[in-house]
């Protein structure tokens, strides 16, 4: 693998139990796209994301076979996926290489990002180097946040009851309005899922 100087990895996080899904939301069939891991790891590999990190846990077994085989990605598995999520940003973090200055969290959940937004933030970052930097869409919060690799230790430091925007106080986040919708369009039920794609060209 080629290392840029100023690597970025995102961590993709698969490890909970998707109980509101009833099955692994990241098998869920998306439009002809094959399911959510796979239209995920396709995104993020047309991106210029250095280093992929999927993060599993609870669903491991089924999830697996889904994953590709790529230079770019490993798999890290969360024995901790019962605490929740923040459990898993952990785990993911404590196998991101010393190269990366940043590290991107996508939840399996939020399907519709787009490669070329996953640019537009790590350009952002790369320039400006934020401690925080948060995608908005029309000024609403979305995914996937970048957090610089000096607040790794905090992270790490965090109870599993804490969220990482428990860090926001310390470190306001910078901000980035992008025109696409994907970065605020979520799924918890099958119902949610398919009232996200029914709109959505993928």
């Amino acid at each position: 693998m080629w290392y840029n100087k100023f690597m970025i990895t995102c961590i993709l996080l698969s490890a909970g139990l998707s109980e509101r899904f009833g099955s692994p939301k990241a098998l869920a069939k998306i439009a002809e796209n094959g399911n959510v891991i796979e239209h995920l790891q396709n995104t993020l590999l047309q991106s210029s994301c250095d280093e992929i990190i999927v993060v599993l846990g609870a669903w491991a077994p089924q999830i697996q076979p889904s994953i590709f085989i790529h230079s770019r990605i490993r798999v890290v598995y969360n024995k901790d996926y019962y605490f929740g999520q923040t459990s898993s940003v952990q785990a993911g973090l404590r196998e991101v290489l010393d190269l990366s200055e940043g590290v991107m969290f996508l939840p399996v959940d939020c399907p519709l990002v787009k490669s070329s937004t996953i640019d537009k933030i790590i350009s952002h970052f790369k320039k400006h180097a934020p401690d925080i930097l948060i995608p908005t869409y029309q000024h609403k919060k979305g995914h996937p946040p970048v957090f610089h690799r000096r607040l790794k230790s905090k992270i790490l430091g965090l109870s599993t009851d804490q969220g990482l925007n428990s860090l926001f106080m310390d470190h306001p986040p910078q901000t980035i309005e992008i025109d696409d919708n994907g970065i605020v369009k979520s799924f918890n039920t099958p119902e949610e899922l398919k009232e996200i794609t029914s709109k959505q060209w993928l």
